[in-house]
């Protein structure tokens, strides 16, 4: 591994983007962006905690403001609030997804009985799938028609099938019995998802069925996301905190981002 950035709080929804890792600094109130030579450059959102990152058709930037519970838009210039989720969601947000038409797919995080909420281009939410145990991590694979995301207290990788409309259909277990809670995922030209592995230690290649076919140490840090980027979508982008618990890190800059090259391309979508 190769470190590439460091010096924020607690890292979340990395995502690559016209040549730039973007990624949430959670307690730091801010959005980072790090070019592959550790350029940094940073987005202040005081009273937000951010997470779960997407990209718009158009280029605009979709924010997680967690405990707000609402998405958030930068257009290059302002932060507007496309959508506010707190009378429909369970549980505080974590991580988001974007469709190819623009739907943001949010998870609402519950222990029992988390939500994924689609919010459509002009703001308006349905709730596309319920009794999920935490859902975090979510990935959209090549043609939009597959939505997987990752149950961290259910230690599983559950999948659906996305229709038309943008409803979730078809649910059905990707991977289960993992060797610990998921985090933040991404997805392989081959299918294999790469998972965040948080009280594991370390970041695994998982494909459909369970099997682990990679695995990444990372000592005693906690595995918290990853993304597939850079020339190719040959890298990946693998971020890390000191601590599990986000609580327990405030005011702390241990949260870092490290590279690691692999054979296999990124896919789909983030």
């Amino acid at each position: 591994m190769s470190p590439l950035a460091q010096g924020f709080c607690f890292g979340e929804g990395p995502r690559w983007f016209e040549g730039l890792l973007w990624f949430s600094d959670m307690l730091g109130e801010a959005v980072h962006t790090v070019t592959l030579h550790g350029a940094m450059t940073t987005l202040p959102l005081p009273g937000h905690a951010p997470s779960g990152l997407g990209f718009s058709p158009d280029g605009s930037l979709l924010i997680v403001s967690t405990e707000k519970r609402a998405v958030l838009r930068y257009d290059g210039d302002v932060v507007t609030t496309v959508a506010d989720l707190s009378g429909t969601v369970p549980a505080d947000l974590g991580d988001l997804v974007v469709d190819g038409r623009g739907r943001a797919y949010v998870g609402a995080q519950a222990f029992e009985g988390g939500v994924i909420v689609r919010v459509d281009s002009d703001g308006s939410s349905t709730v596309v799938a319920e009794d999920l145990a935490f859902p975090n991590g979510m990935v959209i694979t090549p043609g939009g028609d597959t939505l997987i995301v990752a149950e961290s207290i259910g230690r599983r990788l559950t999948a659906f099938t996305v229709a038309r409309d943008g409803s979730l259909t078809d649910r059905r277990v990707f991977a289960d019995g993992l060797d610990g809670p998921p985090d933040g995922i991404c997805l392989d030209a081959d299918g294999g998802v790469w998972v965040a592995m948080t009280l594991a230690h370390q970041f695994e290649r998982i494909i459909e069925g369970g099997n682990v076919t990679e695995r990444i140490d990372i000592g005693d840090r906690a595995a918290i996301a990853c993304t597939l980027g850079g020339p190719e979508r040959r890298t990946l982008f693998l971020v890390s905190a000191a601590d599990a618990y986000p609580k327990q890190l405030i005011g702390t800059k241990l949260s870092r981002v490290d590279t690691i090259p692999v054979e296999i391309p990124g896919a789909g979508l983030p």
